[in-house]
């Protein structure tokens, strides 16, 4: 049987499988560096630089273990490993052009993407009680729900990425590949619906917080005489941060769990990088959002710049709602 070009392919998001699989490589020639992985090793870079910082901030500041901090380094340690698997990704391809190693970068990916957007839905339920039970959200018990969550949320990530390395893959079977080789059609189906009901969760769940943002305005408005004007400044600056949040997810992951479930390996390869890419990004802008807009690691980000750190620097735990 005559080899196919795909074999020649430089990347596990490949557009054709025919006949071969796109991760025999081991015997493949010397092939020119695709702009596509360069830009994804770039973006790996960043993501890895970024959320390195905060997981290293968290982990440095006995003041920051609040549940709040702990799923927002939940967040940042799974940007990170995503980070790093792309960049692994691009050194093995281009160095170390094994099947074994395709596998299991892909698992990491995979892993670390899924315990990225479970993160999220996990900041999402925090913030959530901490505003419908206020009264008792500093307690034992929240911090053992949060334990609780990032165990399930590791878990349930760990086993989605072993699945392309033990064995739910499309190496043996390309026609079964999907628009991200050497994953299923079938497992990219699972993954984008998944994503897609991570997202209606969250829909649901800001909306409540809303709900609950905005009785609470109108009642100290009430109660403190406050004009009406300031009760609407104050609601919709929260209602620009939830739509800020939920805005960001929609637009780098949707599009991309859209084109799994209609895309198949027929398609070009650039509309997997076009849609692959903000995918990824949401990655590095989730610091942004979840970690440096917060005061308290601002603090401490600036105290660490300026060459004076303390430990005993005086910090009052925000709710998750102050984020």
């Amino acid at each position: 049987m005559p080899k196919n070009s795909s074999e020649d392919e430089p990347s596990w998001v490949s557009s054709r499988a025919e006949g071969l699989s796109a991760l025999d490589l081991s015997a493949a020639p010397p092939v020119a560096i695709s702009p596509w992985d360069v830009a994804l090793c770039v973006s790996g870079t960043i993501i890895s630089c970024e959320n390195a910082i905060v997981v290293a901030l968290i982990c440095c500041t006995p003041a920051l273990r609040s549940p709040m901090f702990l799923l927002i380094a939940s967040l940042a340690t799974a940007d990170l490993l995503a980070g790093l698997g792309l960049i692994l990704h691009f050194v093995f391809l281009y160095c170390l052009r094994s099947q074994l190693v395709s596998l299991v970068t892909v698992g990491l990916l995979v892993a670390s993407f899924s315990a990225s957007v479970c993160s999220l839905l996990a900041i999402t339920v925090d913030r959530y009680l901490s505003l419908y039970n206020a009264l008792t959200y500093y307690s034992d018990r929240t911090v053992t729900r949060t334990y609780l969550m990032l165990i399930l949320i590791w878990s349930i990530s760990i086993s989605l990425g072993l699945l392309p390395v033990l064995g739910w893959n499309c190496v043996a079977d390309p026609s079964t590949c999907g628009v991200v080789r050497p994953l299923t059609k079938n497992n990219l189906i699972i993954l984008s619906v998944s994503s897609f009901m991570v997202f209606g969760a969250m829909l649901q769940l800001y909306m409540q917080i809303c709900r609950i943002v905005w009785r609470h305005a109108h009642q100290i408005a009430l109660q403190r005489h406050f004009l009406a004007t300031s009760h609407y400044v104050t609601t919709s600056k929260g209602i620009s941060t939830l739509a800020l949040i939920l805005g960001v997810f929609a637009v780098c992951w949707l599009p991309f769990a859209i084109y799994c479930l209609m895309g198949d390996q027929s398609y070009p390869r650039v509309y997997t990088y076009l849609t692959f890419l903000p995918a990824i990004n949401n990655s590095m802008i989730n610091p942004i959002i979840y970690a440096y807009r917060n005061q308290d690691i601002q603090k401490v980000l600036w105290t660490v710049c300026c060459t004076c750190f303390s430990s005993k620097m005086p910090f009052r735990s925000r709710s998750p709602s102050d984020v």
